[in-house]
């Protein structure tokens, strides 16, 4: 019996529920933004002299250009070069996951410490998934079945992950809103050249369905819509790769999977979770990855509490041998 596809609903992908504010206004700042030059300016010289043809005793001023955005830890490109790596969590929330306990910045130097081993042979790029939209059982005032967090904490956290050259991964837990829609909502923090999106499938629900009772679903379609709307993000404001993430629990979570198409700038990757033994915590990555797309990218979610209840938690070289590649290593 494989105990990470239990009967019974384990709330893989971060469990839902928390008190997440109404979002407020902020905006984000473009990275890599350069002033503009001085104009120089015409009439007298700078002895004092009459301009004249505005040659003689002007300095020239060469013109700026604004270098392209890069990853945080250099480059355009998310893979081969680098393993991603991190937790997940919101701050209101310690349940839901490592990011959300104790010392942000502990926290996030404690990726590069504690999880070093799972980088393997590449150089890892630290992420922070950050939960900013949560699912909960009750509708609301507009039937959503979820609640967004302020702009501050996003804020925060981009500050966070900048202090620490690492990646912010906006996690949603759409409820009953269309996943292309609730994305669009952050649009403001994709822009940022460091901000990536990962999307809670089993939270995804339909009319009817209320969250945390039934595992919610996606379909290719709806992430190959989320994807097509990054890439137009990524080509508009000459971005580097950005990585969207889906996760899933069981192999009914995504539907119609081969819709999901490639589409350039944008890095899908398949985040499998399940809490359970070692073994059949492989069992379950080998079955929900049969319908995976040759250009998905292979992630692994680790629960350090739960999954120790069952036996050991997997090890990093039981991590490497897992296929498709482990591209994305993350810590609940």
């Amino acid at each position: 019996m494989i105990l990470a596809l239990a009967g019974v609903l384990t709330l893989g992908a971060c469990a839902g529920g928390g008190d997440g504010g109404a979002r407020e206004d902020a905006a984000g700042t473009q990275a890599g933004a350069t002033s503009a030059a001085p104009e120089p300016d015409d009439g007298e010289a700078p002895d004092g002299g009459e301009g004249g043809d505005g040659k003689e005793g002007q300095q020239e001023v060469a013109p700026t250009t604004e270098e392209p955005a890069e990853l945080p830890r250099g480059g355009r490109e998310i893979f081969p070069d680098f393993r991603l790596v991190g937790y997940v969590g919101d701050p209101d929330s310690p349940a839901m996951g490592r990011l959300g306990i104790g010392d942000p910045d502990e926290r996030a130097a404690e990726i590069e410490t504690e999880l070093a081993g799972f980088a393997g042979d590449r150089e890892m790029l630290p992420v922070l998934e950050l939960v900013v939209s949560i699912a909960h059982p009750v509708p609301g005032e507009d039937g959503s079945f979820r609640t967004q967090v302020t702009d501050q904490m996003i804020e925060d956290h981009l500050d966070l992950a900048r202090r620490h050259d690492a990646m912010l991964l906006l996690n949603i837990q759409t409820g009953a809103v269309p996943f292309p829609d609730e994305v669009r909502d952050f649009e403001e923090w994709l822009l940022e050249p460091d901000v990536g999106v990962a999307l809670d499938s089993e939270w995804a629900v339909s009319p009817g369905q209320v969250p945390g009772e039934v595992y919610g679903s996606t379909t290719g379609a709806e992430l190959d819509e989320v994807a097509a709307y990054l890439s137009g993000l990524v080509e508009e404001h000459d971005l580097p790769e950005k990585a969207m993430v889906y996760h899933q629990v069981h192999a009914s979570v995504v539907q119609d999977e081969a819709a999901l198409t490639a589409h350039d700038g944008v890095v899908a990757i398949k985040s499998v979770d399940g809490i359970g033994h070692p073994q059949d915590k492989v069992s379950t990555y080998d079955l929900v990855n049969e319908s995976t797309p040759e250009h998905v990218h292979g992630g692994f979610k680790l629960f350090p509490e739960e999954d120790v209840e069952f036996g050991p938690l997997t090890t990093p070289e039981e991590v490497a041998e897992l296929d498709p590649e482990v591209e994305y290593l993350m810590v609940e």
